[in-house]
């Protein structure tokens, strides 16, 4: 029972960071739709500057996550500006090759900046807890507290707020938005914001149970991506039910069958789901 709670604990902490990233995402989409394979690349630059802040300038953990998740948020605002606001008419291919430019840019600037080698970042929360035979990190506990905090606090604002009804409005429908009165480019540079800083508090807290380099999104956007389909396109709880989903799925799968294979089983998971309902779980029609 303690094995099995503990790789609970696991699950909990992969679908968290999963479903952060997924979450970024997933609003992208229903402005753009199309996916944006940059915000990998947001969320590794979110990495390099916590990590930055906090070992060149000697900032505490919280100011480097802030300072991290301001930085990226305006970063994710002058691409939509610069790169996709541009494109917003072209066809889905346009703005997808755009995103990968912006990734391999974003990418190479890393690179130029701080170099390609592999770097730790510290962590005030390095005790240990434990519950129930639990061994529980307290850095873990901290990613899942402060992904369940940061879930409901953008859930109350999605659907209890003026200006998050206008997001989900611009999702559904950008061209009757804007014929109602709502400011389709500013809506757009909000949510490129919130994608942006849910990218970089993700990238903050997981990096330091894991490492800070340059190519550090590409695993996790990936997933992000078999997280959104397999919750359905542009849905929110989908977004947030597939990544628990997927980071269960690895962490029992890594302990019960083997490590080696636990970063192809998110996509036989998408596979089987989708053989199933093609259309995702948490949508009503297959796109």
């Amino acid at each position: 029972m303690e094995l099995f709670l503990q790789q609970v604990l696991n699950g909990l902490t992969l679908g968290g960071i999963y479903s952060l990233v997924a979450l970024g995402l997933t609003l992208v989409y229903g402005i753009l739709h199309v996916p944006n394979f940059a915000h990998g690349a947001f969320y590794m630059a979110g990495a390099f500057v916590s990590w930055h802040l906090m070992a060149a300038w000697g900032f505490n953990y919280w100011v480097a996550m802030a300072g991290s998740a301001a930085a990226v948020a305006l970063l994710s605002v002058l691409a939509e500006r610069l790169v996709f606001h541009p494109l917003r008419k072209a066809s889905g291919l346009h703005p997808m090759i755009a995103a990968i430019g912006v990734l391999l840019f974003l990418e190479a600037g890393a690179q130029a900046l701080w170099g390609a080698d592999f770097h730790r970042m510290q962590t005030p929360y390095t005790g240990i807890i434990e519950l129930g035979g639990v061994t529980a990190p307290v850095q873990r506990l901290l990613i899942i507290a402060a992904a369940l905090v940061l879930m409901v606090v953008l859930h109350l604002f999605l659907t209890r707020t003026v200006t998050g009804s206008t997001i989900i409005a611009m999702a559904q429908n950008r061209d009757g938005a804007s014929l109602v009165g709502i400011d389709a480019n500013r809506v757009a540079m909000l949510t490129f914001a919130i994608s942006g800083v849910l990218a970089a508090v993700a990238a903050t807290l997981y990096a330091p149970i894991n490492l800070v380099y340059p190519a550090m999104g590409h695993l996790v956007i990936t997933k992000a991506f078999v997280i959104i389909i397999l919750g359905g396109m542009g849905s929110v709880p989908g977004a947030i039910i597939g990544g628990l989903i997927i980071g269960f799925a690895e962490s029992f799968g890594a302990f019960y069958i083997s490590t080696d294979y636990k970063d192809i089983i998110a996509f036989v998971l998408l596979v089987v789901i989708l053989s199933v309902r093609p259309q995702g779980l948490f949508t009503k029609g297959a796109h």
